[in-house]
């Protein structure tokens, strides 16, 4: 059965007051066996801290100080049979008996420390010390010790202690750098510190608290690990000074995050080069000028000696499309580019004196070019931020390849007439010819205009279909390719209407160019739509003489009238145009 020690102890009061209100004689001594008197007087129970009580062999209570009123109802009331059989232990050896109790009570269990002393005529002095406090002291000791051995074993952290001549002397038990902890106990931490010099006192030795330093420790495989220090310092009093013993601290290893903010770096200066790569070829209006732009922007963003950009032209065939720096001793660069594959590695070489590094350029996973740069083979390797950033700069090239592709695509669609793949009229007239005309008419060389008709071509289409047609015009295509020379330019100026530009050539040679022409479109009668009507050809020329200062619409007109006055002379045949009028301005 348990008692509540509170509501007994009230008890105990309320008896102790009610016995102190009448004349009973309570501070009697009580008489032993022997008929002998022992006076024990209140004081004396009084001046005992705890509980003190008087009490009989059997545990009745004599007396009580004011501290043992408690125990004197638990005893009265039976409660605690481990301290009557105490009593009884000490009545039979005559000697002290001593035992902890345990209480329960609402607020949990009280220890009590219980002493039993014979002190004759059969009565026994009992003296009770409340351990409670100190029992859960003790155990909230002993919990804090083992949370804090606990959270040192399981921390990532690394705990240590040096001596005073800086040796560790502990180390938490998962120890560091990969050693053991035995391994680094008695070894100078110092010692693994790198570059020691660089601090003014290096943390594992400071006689000052010390937080969040930060320093680079070797490791046991070689490599080095990034730690924060905080430490503080020990001292003993010697003589009324404080003498330093050692210090004592903890690390945290930040060897992960500080990578992670290099990488971190290293790719924001990667996005700043590719940035700026990016930015100069955009800020090309000329597509053609883009790469010349990109391989400058490039070379100089990486610090490099030269930076090449190839476009293929063919598969496995690959043309210098731009170039930046110092190309001496590169020859041969572009060998190994024809065994690249889009999204392959970067390839990296020696040519001659030059470090080099290569990559594909693709667009849709189509290799369309390369890209590569050099260095001095004195220089250090290609690390891989060069490798990751000509790899995103080939990206954007690929791109920008394509570009240009198309741009050159559109640029010969509008430039050529889309059947023969002969140049147009906007382009003969207006880009061909006055840029050639500026050219002879520095050189002082004469030209000549051919203006070239089908004579009867509406005939083929009306008897024999346009498919028919098609095939007149191929025919005479080729026969004006094979009649000029690599100088010269052809021009289709819509349906059987075609322009030769003849460079460079004199009036006799012109004249004889122009007969062998007429002869040789005789071969054109097959497409004929009616014999007495034969395909042929009328020709007007015009010859161009730079000391004429004549204008280039003006030999144009001239060259289609003398073409027009075959026609009504009855075709088939050539005319040369009459020289133009002087001109005096």
């Amino acid at each position: 059965m348990l008692f509540d020690w509170e509501q007994l102890l009230k008890m105990a009061k309320k008896k102790s007051a009610e016995a102190s209100s009448t004349d009973a004689m309570e501070n009697q001594p009580g008489a032993s066996g022997d008929g002998q008197v022992h006076d024990v007087s209140e004081g004396y129970l009084e001046g005992y801290p705890g509980a003190a009580l008087m009490v009989t062999a059997d545990g009745s209570v004599i007396r009580s100080n004011a501290k043992g009123a408690g125990l004197e109802a638990l005893l009265a009331h039976q409660a605690i049979p481990e301290i009557i059989e105490l009593v009884k232990t000490a009545a039979s050896t005559e000697a002290v008996a001593s035992e902890t109790v345990a209480l329960q009570s609402s607020k949990g269990e009280i220890a009590l420390q219980v002493t039993v002393s014979p002190i004759g005529a059969g009565q026994f002095l009992m003296l009770a010390r409340d351990l409670t406090m100190e029992r859960n002291l003790r155990t909230a000791l002993v919990d804090s010790r083992q949370r804090y051995k606990d959270l040192v074993e399981v921390s990532s952290d690394f705990s240590w202690e040096v001596s005073k001549d800086g040796a560790f002397v502990f180390v938490s038990p998962k120890g560091a750098f990969g050693y053991t902890a035995e391994e680094l106990v008695d070894t100078a931490a110092a010692d693994l510190v790198v570059d020691p010099d660089e601090y003014a006192t290096v943390p594992f030795v400071s006689q000052r608290p010390v937080e969040n330093v930060e320093l680079w420790m070797k490791c046991k495989d070689g490599s080095t690990a990034c730690l924060v220090v905080s430490c503080v310092p020990l001292f003993d009093d010697a003589e009324g000074a404080q003498e330093w013993r050692g210090t004592r601290g903890v690390c945290r290893d930040v060897t992960d995050e500080r990578e992670s903010e290099a990488a971190l770096g290293r790719a924001r200066h990667r996005e700043q080069v590719l940035n700026y790569i990016i930015s100069t070829i955009r800020d090309e209006l000329e597509p053609l000028n883009m790469l010349t732009a990109a391989a400058g922007a490039t070379a100089r963003a990486l610090g490099v000696a030269g930076c090449s950009i190839y476009r293929q032209k063919e598969p496995g065939e690959f043309m210098v499309a731009a170039e930046y720096g110092n190309t001496a001793g590169l020859d041969g660069l572009d060998t190994s580019f024809a065994e690249m594959e889009a999204g392959g590695e970067v390839a990296t070489g020696k040519v001659g004196s030059w470090q080099t590094m290569a990559a594909p350029t693709s667009y849709r996973q189509t290799v369309n070019g390369a890209l590569a740069m050099w260095q001095h083979d004195e220089g250090e390797p290609w690390d891989d931020d060069y490798k990751l950033l000509i790899n995103d700069v080939a990206n954007q090239l690929g791109i920008a390849n394509e570009q240009i592709s198309n741009h050159e695509r559109i640029v010969a669609l509008s430039r050529t007439d889309s059947m023969t793949g002969l140049l147009n009229r906007r382009a003969f007239f207006e880009e061909e010819l006055p840029r050639r005309l500026s050219r002879l008419s520095r050189n002082r060389m004469t030209a000549a205009l051919f203006y070239v008709d089908m004579d009867n071509f509406k005939l083929v289409n009306d008897i024999h279909g346009h498919q028919r047609g098609d095939d007149a015009i191929m025919f005479l295509r080729d026969m004006l390719v094979h009649f000029s020379r690599p100088g010269d330019v052809i021009a289709r100026l819509g349906g059987d209407e075609f322009a030769m530009w003849l460079d460079g050539i004199t009036p006799a040679v012109t004249e004889k160019r122009a007969e062998a022409l007429i002869e040789a479109s005789s071969d054109m009668h097959q497409f004929s739509g009616n014999d007495d009507r034969p395909l042929g050809l009328s020709v007007g020329i015009a010859l161009y003489d730079p000391d004429s200062k004549e204008s280039l619409e003006d030999m144009i007109a001239r060259a289609d009238a003398a073409m027009y006055s075959v026609k009504n002379a009855g075709k088939g045949g050539f005319s040369v145009a009459p020289p133009p009028e002087p001109n005096d301005s």
